[in-house]
């Protein structure tokens, strides 16, 4: 998504200091001790947010967390304006139709967080859990605190032209490959995911989601989209979990943040997957099968997930 911002207006609006500060709070150092404990490392997110000309306020290291104090911290709100109104999207805050309930199902809304229930400062804001990004507002993202995704995971074993599986000559382990997107909007390369629509379990998000970008479902017409949900409903019944919780996403900011579920789909035998053509389609220009090691570079924390993966199956990493 694109965000038309000017430069002149940048430079005359004045950081809004309503919706980013939160008072100390002992139980934000538990919180964000524990976010870092399940293997994510926090941006310093600094520069530019994507798809705008709009400047983070530059967040040091050691005043990332919301209990640290930090008088100077002044950062410009901003929330895309191609995203008001959608209806994936919530209206802003102090709206009088608007009265969410946090921290939990609201309606058909998930606001519920997978690391623990977040703050709501005095102005009705809830901050992010991780801390500090430098820019307030909801940025790119439709929801006000958790925005929910779905992230699936389908690896195969790399084979040589007669079907035995390949091994990494120094690890002695068999290679690994995942179905990689590249992304419409960054170029990245990706797990397949998308946004989990309210009301829709995680399990028919995942599904949708690597037939919208991998199959590019989208453009079939319906019988042959119901063949192809067919094929693979089964294979898509079977995933192992392997990471819940946040992400260290570059559309994050103070008060709209990234969670999601990524679960594994493996086809031992290569005889699911393996045998459906690969499309891009919806959000990906482009996808294929990608061999996995350490080298990978990966959109936000996705390289993250593929490690966890490669360690489940004990591959070569």
């Amino acid at each position: 998504m694109s965000a038309e911002t000017s430069s002149s207006s940048l430079s005359n609006r004045k950081p809004k200091n309503n919706i980013e500060m939160a008072p100390p709070d002992p139980k934000w150092e538990t919180v964000q001790s524990l976010c870092h404990n399940v293997a994510l490392v926090f941006l310093i997110l600094q520069g530019f947010y994507p798809s705008s000309n709009v400047k983070r306020f530059e967040v040091p290291e050691n005043k990332v967390a919301w209990y640290i104090e930090y008088s100077e911290y002044k950062p410009i709100e901003y929330t895309a304006p191609n995203i008001k109104g959608k209806p994936w999207a919530d209206p802003d805050i102090g709206e009088i139709s608007f009265k969410p309930n946090w921290n939990t199902i609201d309606g058909n809304v998930n606001r519920k967080s997978f690391t623990s229930d977040y703050v709501i400062n005095k102005n009705g804001y809830p901050l992010n859990p991780i801390g500090r990004t430098g820019i307030i507002g909801r940025g790119l993202l439709g929801r006000w605190g958790p925005n929910h995704a779905a992230d699936p995971i389908v690896t195969r074993w790399k084979q040589d032209i007669i079907g035995v599986a390949e091994v990494n000559k120094d690890t002695k382990k068999p290679i690994l490959q995942f179905v990689a997107i590249q992304r419409q909007d960054s170029g990245e390369w990706a797990i397949p995911g998308g946004m989990v629509d309210p009301g829709e379990t995680i399990s028919a998000t995942l599904k949708r989601e690597f037939m919208e970008e991998a199959m590019n479902s989208l453009k079939k017409k319906k019988a042959e989209r119901e063949k192809l949900e067919k094929s693979i409903r089964k294979f898509f019944g079977q995933g192992e979990e392997i990471y819940k919780g946040y992400v260290d996403d570059p559309r994050n900011t103070d008060n709209a943040w990234m969670e999601t579920v990524a679960l594994n789909f493996h086809d031992q035998n290569n005889s699911v997957v393996g045998n459906i053509k690969l499309v891009a389609g919806d959000d990906a220009r482009n996808v294929k099968w990608m061999d996995i090691d350490r080298n990978l570079n990966l959109y936000a924390n996705h390289s993250e997930f593929i490690k966890k993966t490669a360690e489940k199956l004990d591959a070569h990493w």
